[in-house]
Formats: structure tokens, C-alpha cells, sequence
């Protein structure tokens, strides 16, 4: 194959251009409370054949690079979940992403096959692709809807968890296998897999945040990067013992999260760029798949009616059968089961069958793009009005600080970055007052540009930034008290958790 470097050129330019044009959409999306992922898909679709003229009809390659964006998604989504909000929640997520998804997938195969007359194969498959919700999509829309903690947390366990079944499934569907297996083989190899992964995805975390605590790198830079390469270890190792990359990786990216480990808030941004380049790239690359002349009357009339069985009783009822471990408010029902996003995941795992040549596979894959498309249109932008009119929204918690850590390796200690945003209730607060644990200090006030150093009757002003210098084994104590104090402010848990002395 010649190498032709014009041709390379004319791929920066486009490429550069579409991507700076998405990161730019993602402002307008979180206004309109749309997912971004639908103005990249449009981009796709735009530069494909019916409109810019890029040609791409390999379903194995958007399969392959498909998946490694949803790894890098599903990484970014462990990285970023703070365990202490979804753990009470967690029971319900996990059923959600398990037993919902069973029912989910049932009842819409049911209605495809006896109601829009799809071969059972197809029926199962279209159930099976489109029962998970969509990390991006979640978070996406979730940023600008406030909720209590027990249901954000429910809805992101469940987006981060529900990938890995479903990509066995389909995958097991698409290439013969759960045929020959049968329900109860099936159903063993899905377990093996998902039991596998997680167990990897929690040593491949444990051991990551052990060598991450005891390896002082040369550069800050060099933290985040170890940490991703970390979460895909587990991802790699999952795979080559046959189980779920999908759960281990989210897994271990959620252990080493939630670890105490140097530069956490710089690890966390850096992760959320590179998640958002995997998006722009996963929908445009679907986009791009699509071949609008295909799309019939017929596919559009399928999609609507199999989207009406998805949103208004396959949804609703894995909603009610899932919350039998974790009992909830019938409005937070209703709520959850129209939060219930699709994005790119289900495009995505459409394009299972299609890579391997599964009947009628293309006919799928276009009858979930505009089941996609139309029914996160649909949910998306009304997702803060339901939330109002079911009054499960609140007044956002102030969530006042940033802490960025880095390692003090001669002194077995931490420096702690805090700033203390417009929402924190630290304002006005006493440095004497903050009480944090013995052997932590603040050991300097960065106000306006200019450095000051702290004694304990300097009151502290909202956009300070603080430097605290605390022992390695305190910490967690340490950040804690100063995040009790932020939402409280001096008289935070006063005879409570975290409760010390300066």
C-alpha cells in the first residue's frame, strides 16, 4: 500500500476540524440537556456518503474500535464515581444491570417477534442490544439534572455495569454459541464471565493502587497515564482468560478511583478527556456506518414501536422487578424507568451481528440507530421536567472543594491542593476551626495571587487555595474533615466523624 502524505494532511485538517467542532457542541448539548452523542452521530452521518462522501461499510473494524472506545468510556466512568455516593445504591444498580436487563430483553423479544413478526433471532438480538443504558448518555444529562444521591448513584452503577452481560449475550447470540449452549449453558457462561471479570478488575485495582501508593514518578503528567494503563491491564487480562474485559476494566478503574492515590483530581480530568475524544470518535465513526438510503418507512415504523415497548413496559417493568432488592418510592420508579438513556452502546453492540454476517444483521442495525436518535430525543431534553413534575429533583448540594494530592515521598506524607469554590460553606471559616487530625496542617493561603501563611485566626474566603501538608496515614481523615466542614461549615459534625485537632 502506498503511503501518501497528502492524504495523511487532509486527514489532520478534517479530523482536527470535526473534533474541535464536537468538543465545542458538548457546551450547546449541556444547555439543551441533550446528550452530545446525538450532534456527533450527526457529524457522522454528515461526513458519510450521503453527505460529505466519505465511504466506511467495515462492520469489523466500527466492532473493534467500538469497543475500545467503550473501554475507555467505562474506565472513565469507574475513575470518576465516587463509591461512598453509590454505594447505598449499589445494591440496585447491580440488580438493574443483571436481572433488569433479563427482563428487559424478554419482553422485548416477545413483542418483536408475536407483534412486528421478526424472526426469533432478530427479536432476542434487538432486545439485547438496546435493554442497557449508556454511561455517556447518563452523564451526560444527569449533570444538569440535580437528584438525590440514591437514585444518581443507582442510574451510574447501572450504566457502568450493564455493558458487560449484554456484550456476552449478543456476542454469544451473534456467533452460534447460545444456540448450542442452550438457556441454562448460556446462562453459565455469561456467569463464568461476569464472575471472572470482576474478580480480575478487583486485583488487577487492588494491586494498581498498591504500586501507584509506593512509586514516585518523575512527573505529575505521568500519574494519570499509569492509572488508565492500569484499568486496561485488567481489561487485557479479563480477555485472555475468556471473561468480561467490560466488567473488569470498569471494576478496576473504580478501585483505583476510589484509592488513595497522588494526583487523583488531575487523573480524573485527564480521564474525562480522553473519554470525551473516545465519544466524539464512537459516534462519528457510527455516523459515518449508517447509510441513510436504507432507512425505509418501514424501519422508521418499526423503530418507533419497538422504542414505545422499550420506554413504556420493557423499561418500566425491569424498573419494578429489579427494585425488589432495594425498595424505592413509586415516583423514583417512574423516574428511573424514563432516566433509562440509550447512546452509543446499543449502535455499538449492533455491530456484533453485523461483524459476523448474523441474517438480517444490517436491518438491525439500522432499526436500533433510529430507535437511538429518536427515543433519546425524546428522553433526554424532558428528563428535568419529569423530574420536577415527579418531584424527585433538589436544590444541588454545595459541593465546595477540589483536592488534588501529591506525594511528599521523604516524609511518608501528602500535600493537599484545596480550593474552596463560590458553593463552599469553609467560607468564613477559621483556619483554627477547620480541626482537622493530628499532624495536618494548613501550611499556606494562596488569596488573589499572593501567598500567605496561615495562623489559626485567618479566615478563610471564597477561590482560596490551600496548601495542607498531612501524614500519609491520616489523610483520609484529613480530606474528609475538610469536605464535612466545606458543606457544613465551623460547626460541621462539631461532636461527629471527623472530629480532630489542629
Amino acid at each position: 500500500m502506498t503511503f501518501d502524505v497528502h492524504q495523511l494532511d487532509a486527514v489532520v485538517l478534517v479530523g482536527s476540524a470535526v473534533t474541535f467542532l464536537a468538543i465545542l457542541a458538548v457546551r450547546l448539548s449541556s444547555r439543551a440537556g441533550l446528550p452530545s452523542l446525538m450532534i456527533y452521530l450527526l457529524m457522522g452521518v454528515a461526513l458519510g456518503e450521503a453527505g460529505a462522501g466519505i465511504s466506511f461499510e467495515d462492520p469489523a473494524v466500527a466492532h473493534a474500535l467500538g469497543f475500545g472506545a467503550l473501554a475507555v468510556i467505562l474506565a472513565e466512568g469507574g475513575l470518576t464515581t465516587n463509591w461512598r455516593e453509590v454505594r447505598s445504591s449499589m445494591r440496585l444498580g447491580v440488580s438493574l444491570a443483571t436481572i433488569g436487563i433479563a427482563v428487559s430483553v424478554v419482553v422485548v423479544a416477545v413483542v418483536a417477534h408475536y407483534l412486528l413478526g421478526l424472526p426469533w433471532e432478530l427479536a432476542i438480538l434487538l432486545g439485547a442490544v438496546t435493554s442497557p443504558t449508556d454511561a455517556a448518555a447518563v452523564f451526560s444529562v444527569l449533570r444538569v439534572v440535580p437528584l438525590p444521591r440514591r437514585l444518581t448513584g443507582a442510574l451510574e452503577a447501572e450504566s457502568g455495569l450493564n455493558d458487560a452481560p449484554t456484550v456476552v449475550l449478543v456476542t454469544l447470540i451473534s456467533s452460534g454459541a447460545a444456540a448450542e449452549s442452550g438457556v441454562l449453558g448460556t446462562g453459565a457462561i455469561m456467569l463464568f464471565e461476569l464472575v471472572v471479570g470482576v474478580l480480575v478488575g478487583l486485583a488487577g485495582g487492588f494491586a494498581g493502587a498498591w504500586v501507584m501508593r509506593r512509586a514516585a514518578l518523575p512527573s505529575s503528567g505521568l500519574y494519570p497515564l499509569a492509572v488508565l494503563t492500569l484499568a486496561f491491564l485488567a481489561y487485557g487480562a479479563s480477555s485472555a482468560l475468556h471473561a468480561s474485559g467490560f466488567a473488569a476494566v470498569y471494576v478496576a478503574a473504580l478501585v483505583l478511583g476510589n484509592s488513595e492515590l497522588p494526583h487523583r483530581a488531575a487523573t480524573r480530568s485527564f480521564a474525562e478527556g480522553v473519554a470525551v475524544l473516545a465519544q466524539i470518535g464512537l459516534f462519528v465513526m457510527l455516523g459515518l456506518l449508517l447509510s441513510p438510503g436504507r432507512i425505509t418507512l418501514e424501519t422508521v415504523g418499526l423503530a418507533l414501536v419497538a422504542g414505545l415497548v422499550l420506554t413504556f413496559l420493557a423499561r418500566p417493568l425491569s424498573v419494578l422487578v429489579s427494585s425488589v432488592v432495594q425498595p424505592m418510592p413509586l415516583r423514583e420508579m417512574a423516574f428511573m424507568s424514563w432516566a433509562g438513556l440509550r447512546g452509543a452502546v446499543p449502535i455499538v453492540l449492533a455491530t456484533i451481528p453485523l461483524a459476523a454476517g448474523v441474517e438480517e444483521s444490517q436491518r438491525l442495525f439500522d432499526l436500533v440507530f433510529v430507535m437511538v436518535v429518536v427515543y433519546t430525543l425524546l428522553t433526554g431534553p424532558t428528563l428535568p421536567m419529569v423530574a420536577r413534575v415527579l418531584r424527585v429533583a433538589r436544590r444541588s448540594e454545595p459541593r465546595g472543594l477540589e483536592i488534588e494530592a501529591a506525594p511528599l515521598e521523604r516524609i511518608d506524607a501528602d500535600l493537599l491542593q484545596v480550593t474552596i469554590s463560590p458553593v463552599s460553606r469553609m467560607h468564613g471559616v477559621e483556619v483554627g476551626e477547620l480541626r482537622l487530625p493530628p499532624g495536618a496542617s494548613v501550611s499556606m493561603v494562596i488569596r488573589g495571587g499572593e501567598t500567605l501563611v496561615p495562623e489559626r485566626r485567618t479566615v478563610l474566603r471564597h477561590g482560596d487555595d490551600l496548601l495542607v501538608v498531612t501524614p500519609r496515614q491520616v489523610r483520609e481523615k484529613t480530606e474528609s474533615r475538610l469536605r464535612h466542614v466545606s458543606r457544613g461549615g465551623r460547626l460541621a459534625e462539631w461532636l461527629g466523624p471527623g472530629r480532630g485537632t489542629s
